[in-house]
């Protein structure tokens, strides 16, 4: 894995607790924010994971205080639509090692949970989340639409309407309304969700394998079509002047001015 460039630091550490596989995200520096080292990191660890023998269950976690604090925006620029594909697709590549693979992840939530790093939480067959754990979607501030399958995790969980109120206004969930939205499917103490989500991966991992694997398929069988979908969006707002404006905005730490060029 390559390091983190600022640190020195692997962007994703790997650890083995029997037949369960801890994925950590690791750039607290960045709020474990999402650069393309990180992409390539984590999209090789789930591969790797998903064709380790040993491995029947993988966590996902963060580094520090927080799960993930989005796609890191200071490592964007305005791209013209085949540049910007690529680096969606990387993105993307994350996502289908986890909904194409045929092992049980799950994701173990502290802290924020912002934008892409929300979305990556999604894509996991169980999110536990500590109730302090704050989530939201805030691509629109930036610009663009939202990846990493967000556009079929988020309606299945909650249902189209109330997704897209989440995804427009960008609000940030946090506690109890976790369970209840359908966010988490298990709220822990604070600090104490990356061992709730081992325990329960213990309890996966003494499942039937194929079984558990078959359930994948058939319960979401057309949601890789998703990112398919997700991708041409993503890249095409890319190029946008709101989008350059919104990266802008944030480094500037201004309200973005919008005017849909």
């Amino acid at each position: 894995m390559s390091a983190d460039e600022h640190s020195g630091r692997p962007p994703v550490l790997s650890s083995d607790h029997g037949q369960v596989r801890l994925l950590t995200l690791n750039r607290p520096h960045r709020r474990n924010a999402i650069d393309l080292p990180l992409r390539y990191a984590l999209a090789d660890a789930l591969e790797g994971a998903m064709a380790d023998q040993g491995v029947r269950v993988v966590v996902l976690t963060g580094q520090g205080a927080s799960f993930c604090s989005g796609g890191d925006i200071t490592t964007m620029t305005r791209l013209p639509e085949a540049a910007a594909r690529d680096r969606v697709e990387a993105a993307q590549r994350v996502v289908r090692a986890i909904w194409t693979g045929p092992k049980p992840e799950i994701a173990a939530v502290e802290g924020a949970a912002a934008g892409a790093g929300a979305a990556l939480a999604l894509a996991c067959d169980r999110v536990v989340a500590a109730r302090g754990a704050r989530f939201s979607f805030t691509f629109s501030r930036v610009g663009l639409a939202g990846d990493l399958g967000v556009y079929a995790s988020l309606p299945d969980r909650m249902g189209a309407a109330r997704a897209q109120q989440l995804l427009m206004f960008g609000t940030v969930v946090t506690g109890a309304d976790l369970l209840t939205t359908g966010l988490a499917d298990a709220l822990t103490e604070d600090g104490s969700a990356r061992q709730r989500a081992l325990e329960d991966a213990g309890t996966l991992a003494a499942a039937a394998p194929l079984a558990l694997r078959a359930m994948k398929r058939l319960l979401r069988p057309d949601w890789p079509d998703v990112l398919d979908r997700e991708v041409a969006a993503q890249a095409s707002l890319f190029g946008t002047a709101d989008f350059a404006e919104g990266v802008a905005a944030f480094l500037e730490h201004r309200p973005a001015r919008f005017t849909g060029a």
